[in-house]
Protein backbone atom coordinates (compact mmCIF):
# COMPACT_ATOMS: atom_id res chain seq x y z
CA UNK A 1 0.00 0.00 0.00
CA UNK A 2 2.53 2.55 0.89
CA UNK A 3 4.46 1.98 -2.27
CA UNK A 4 1.55 2.55 -4.14
CA UNK A 5 0.83 5.90 -2.12
CA UNK A 6 4.26 7.31 -2.48
CA UNK A 7 3.98 8.22 -5.97
CA UNK A 8 0.38 9.46 -5.79
CA UNK A 9 1.79 11.98 -2.82
CA UNK A 10 4.79 12.94 -5.17
CA UNK A 11 2.17 14.15 -8.38
CA UNK A 12 0.17 15.91 -5.59
CA UNK A 13 2.72 17.78 -4.01
CA UNK A 14 3.14 20.30 -6.76
CA UNK A 15 -0.24 20.15 -8.07
CA UNK A 16 -1.69 21.19 -4.69
CA UNK A 17 1.26 23.67 -4.16
CA UNK A 18 0.32 25.73 -7.83
CA UNK A 19 -0.59 29.53 -7.83
CA UNK A 20 -3.05 30.49 -8.70
CA UNK A 21 -2.88 33.44 -12.16
CA UNK A 22 -4.88 35.61 -9.49
CA UNK A 23 -2.34 35.25 -7.11
CA UNK A 24 0.50 35.78 -9.24
CA UNK A 25 -0.84 39.05 -10.33
CA UNK A 26 -1.90 39.93 -7.32
CA UNK A 27 2.55 39.25 -5.82
CA UNK A 28 4.14 40.73 -9.03
CA UNK A 29 2.06 43.98 -9.06
CA UNK A 30 2.26 44.45 -5.49
CA UNK A 31 6.33 44.07 -5.69
CA UNK A 32 6.09 46.05 -9.09
CA UNK A 33 4.77 48.55 -7.15
CA UNK A 34 6.47 49.00 -4.32
CA UNK A 35 9.96 48.47 -6.51
CA UNK A 36 8.32 51.63 -9.15
CA UNK A 37 8.14 53.51 -5.80
CA UNK A 38 11.33 52.97 -4.39
CA UNK A 39 12.37 54.16 -8.22
CA UNK A 40 10.90 57.01 -7.96
CA UNK A 41 11.90 58.11 -4.55
CA UNK A 42 15.32 57.71 -5.40
CA UNK A 43 15.31 60.84 -7.57
CA UNK A 44 16.17 63.85 -5.57
CA UNK A 45 13.38 66.14 -5.82
CA UNK A 46 15.70 69.08 -7.38
CA UNK A 47 16.21 66.38 -10.52
CA UNK A 48 12.58 65.49 -11.16
CA UNK A 49 12.70 67.83 -14.15
CA UNK A 50 15.92 65.92 -15.81
CA UNK A 51 15.90 64.39 -18.57
CA UNK A 52 18.75 62.79 -20.70
CA UNK A 53 18.08 64.52 -23.43
CA UNK A 54 15.29 67.35 -24.57
CA UNK A 55 13.20 64.31 -26.78
CA UNK A 56 12.78 62.66 -23.04
CA UNK A 57 10.03 63.04 -20.83
CA UNK A 58 11.36 64.27 -17.41
CA UNK A 59 11.76 61.70 -14.61
CA UNK A 60 8.97 63.46 -12.94
CA UNK A 61 6.58 63.09 -16.49
CA UNK A 62 7.73 59.93 -16.78
CA UNK A 63 6.56 58.60 -12.88
CA UNK A 64 3.01 60.28 -14.11
CA UNK A 65 2.89 58.57 -16.88
CA UNK A 66 3.54 54.85 -15.88
CA UNK A 67 1.00 55.46 -13.04
CA UNK A 68 -1.05 56.68 -14.96
CA UNK A 69 -1.41 54.04 -17.24
CA UNK A 70 -1.43 51.66 -14.70
CA UNK A 71 -4.58 53.20 -13.05
CA UNK A 72 -6.43 53.23 -16.61
CA UNK A 73 -4.89 49.70 -17.49
CA UNK A 74 -6.63 48.04 -13.74
CA UNK A 75 -9.88 50.32 -14.20
CA UNK A 76 -10.30 48.30 -17.86
CA UNK A 77 -9.40 45.42 -16.03
CA UNK A 78 -11.54 46.01 -13.11
CA UNK A 79 -14.44 47.29 -13.99
CA UNK A 80 -13.93 49.32 -11.27
CA UNK A 81 -13.88 53.24 -11.70
CA UNK A 82 -10.12 54.92 -10.80
CA UNK A 83 -9.74 57.74 -7.87
CA UNK A 84 -9.78 61.35 -9.61
CA UNK A 85 -6.46 62.41 -11.28
CA UNK A 86 -4.73 65.50 -10.11
CA UNK A 87 -5.55 68.57 -12.00
CA UNK A 88 -1.09 68.39 -12.88
CA UNK A 89 -1.21 65.12 -13.64
CA UNK A 90 -4.19 65.30 -16.00
CA UNK A 91 -2.78 69.03 -17.46
CA UNK A 92 0.51 66.69 -18.48
CA UNK A 93 -2.17 64.73 -20.52
CA UNK A 94 -2.59 68.07 -22.85
CA UNK A 95 0.29 70.23 -22.41
CA UNK A 96 3.57 67.73 -22.29
CA UNK A 97 5.44 70.61 -20.98
CA UNK A 98 3.62 70.45 -17.47
CA UNK A 99 6.39 69.56 -14.82
CA UNK A 100 5.68 66.96 -12.28
CA UNK A 101 7.31 67.84 -8.75
CA UNK A 102 8.57 64.87 -6.52
CA UNK A 103 5.64 64.43 -4.07
CA UNK A 104 3.07 64.63 -6.81
CA UNK A 105 4.81 61.84 -8.64
CA UNK A 106 5.54 59.29 -5.48
CA UNK A 107 2.27 60.29 -4.06
CA UNK A 108 0.16 59.97 -7.45
CA UNK A 109 2.59 56.47 -8.44
CA UNK A 110 1.45 55.48 -4.65
CA UNK A 111 -1.98 55.70 -4.97
CA UNK A 112 -2.03 54.11 -8.44
CA UNK A 113 -0.66 51.06 -7.33
CA UNK A 114 -2.57 50.81 -4.20
CA UNK A 115 -5.81 50.91 -6.21
CA UNK A 116 -4.64 48.43 -8.53
CA UNK A 117 -3.46 45.74 -5.63
CA UNK A 118 -6.96 46.45 -4.87
CA UNK A 119 -8.92 46.22 -8.05
CA UNK A 120 -6.65 42.99 -9.03
CA UNK A 121 -7.68 41.63 -5.60
CA UNK A 122 -11.22 41.93 -5.90
CA UNK A 123 -11.38 40.52 -9.48
CA UNK A 124 -12.96 37.11 -10.22
CA UNK A 125 -11.17 34.52 -12.23
CA UNK A 126 -13.69 34.89 -14.55
CA UNK A 127 -13.32 38.70 -15.17
CA UNK A 128 -9.70 37.90 -16.53
CA UNK A 129 -11.02 35.97 -19.16
CA UNK A 130 -13.55 38.82 -20.00
CA UNK A 131 -12.79 41.28 -23.03
CA UNK A 132 -12.84 44.40 -22.06
CA UNK A 133 -11.70 48.21 -22.98
CA UNK A 134 -12.02 50.71 -25.22
CA UNK A 135 -14.05 50.83 -28.21
CA UNK A 136 -10.69 50.98 -30.68
CA UNK A 137 -8.79 48.48 -27.69
CA UNK A 138 -10.35 45.60 -26.55
CA UNK A 139 -8.23 43.11 -24.44
CA UNK A 140 -9.13 40.75 -21.96
CA UNK A 141 -8.76 42.07 -18.23
CA UNK A 142 -5.62 39.31 -17.77
CA UNK A 143 -3.88 41.00 -21.04
CA UNK A 144 -5.02 44.34 -19.57
CA UNK A 145 -2.90 43.86 -16.44
CA UNK A 146 -0.30 41.58 -18.02
CA UNK A 147 0.42 44.27 -20.88
CA UNK A 148 0.85 47.01 -18.53
CA UNK A 149 2.91 45.43 -15.96
CA UNK A 150 5.81 44.98 -19.07
CA UNK A 151 4.72 48.48 -19.42
CA UNK A 152 5.76 49.71 -16.03
CA UNK A 153 8.57 47.54 -16.33
CA UNK A 154 9.66 49.33 -19.35
CA UNK A 155 9.05 52.57 -17.95
CA UNK A 156 10.77 51.42 -14.70
CA UNK A 157 13.77 50.35 -16.47
CA UNK A 158 13.73 53.71 -18.14
CA UNK A 159 13.89 55.75 -15.04
CA UNK A 160 16.77 53.73 -13.39
CA UNK A 161 19.05 54.76 -16.61
CA UNK A 162 18.15 57.96 -15.91
CA UNK A 163 19.45 57.66 -11.89
CA UNK A 164 22.27 55.70 -13.59
CA UNK A 165 22.83 59.10 -15.58
CA UNK A 166 22.86 61.14 -12.45
CA UNK A 167 25.17 59.21 -10.72
CA UNK A 168 22.49 57.60 -7.93
CA UNK A 169 22.32 53.93 -7.89
CA UNK A 170 18.68 52.47 -8.15
CA UNK A 171 17.26 50.58 -5.52
CA UNK A 172 17.73 46.47 -5.65
CA UNK A 173 16.04 44.93 -8.58
CA UNK A 174 12.87 42.96 -6.60
CA UNK A 175 10.95 39.93 -7.91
Amino acid sequence: MTKKLLPILLLAGPALAQTTIKDALIKHWKVSGDFTIGVAKAMPAESYNFRPSPEEMSFGQLIAHLAGADLMACSYASGQKPPTMPAKIMALRSDPKTEIDRDLAVNFATDAFAFCNQAIASMTPEQLDKTVGTATRQMTAFEWLWSYFTHTAHHRGQAEVYLRVKGIKPPDYQF
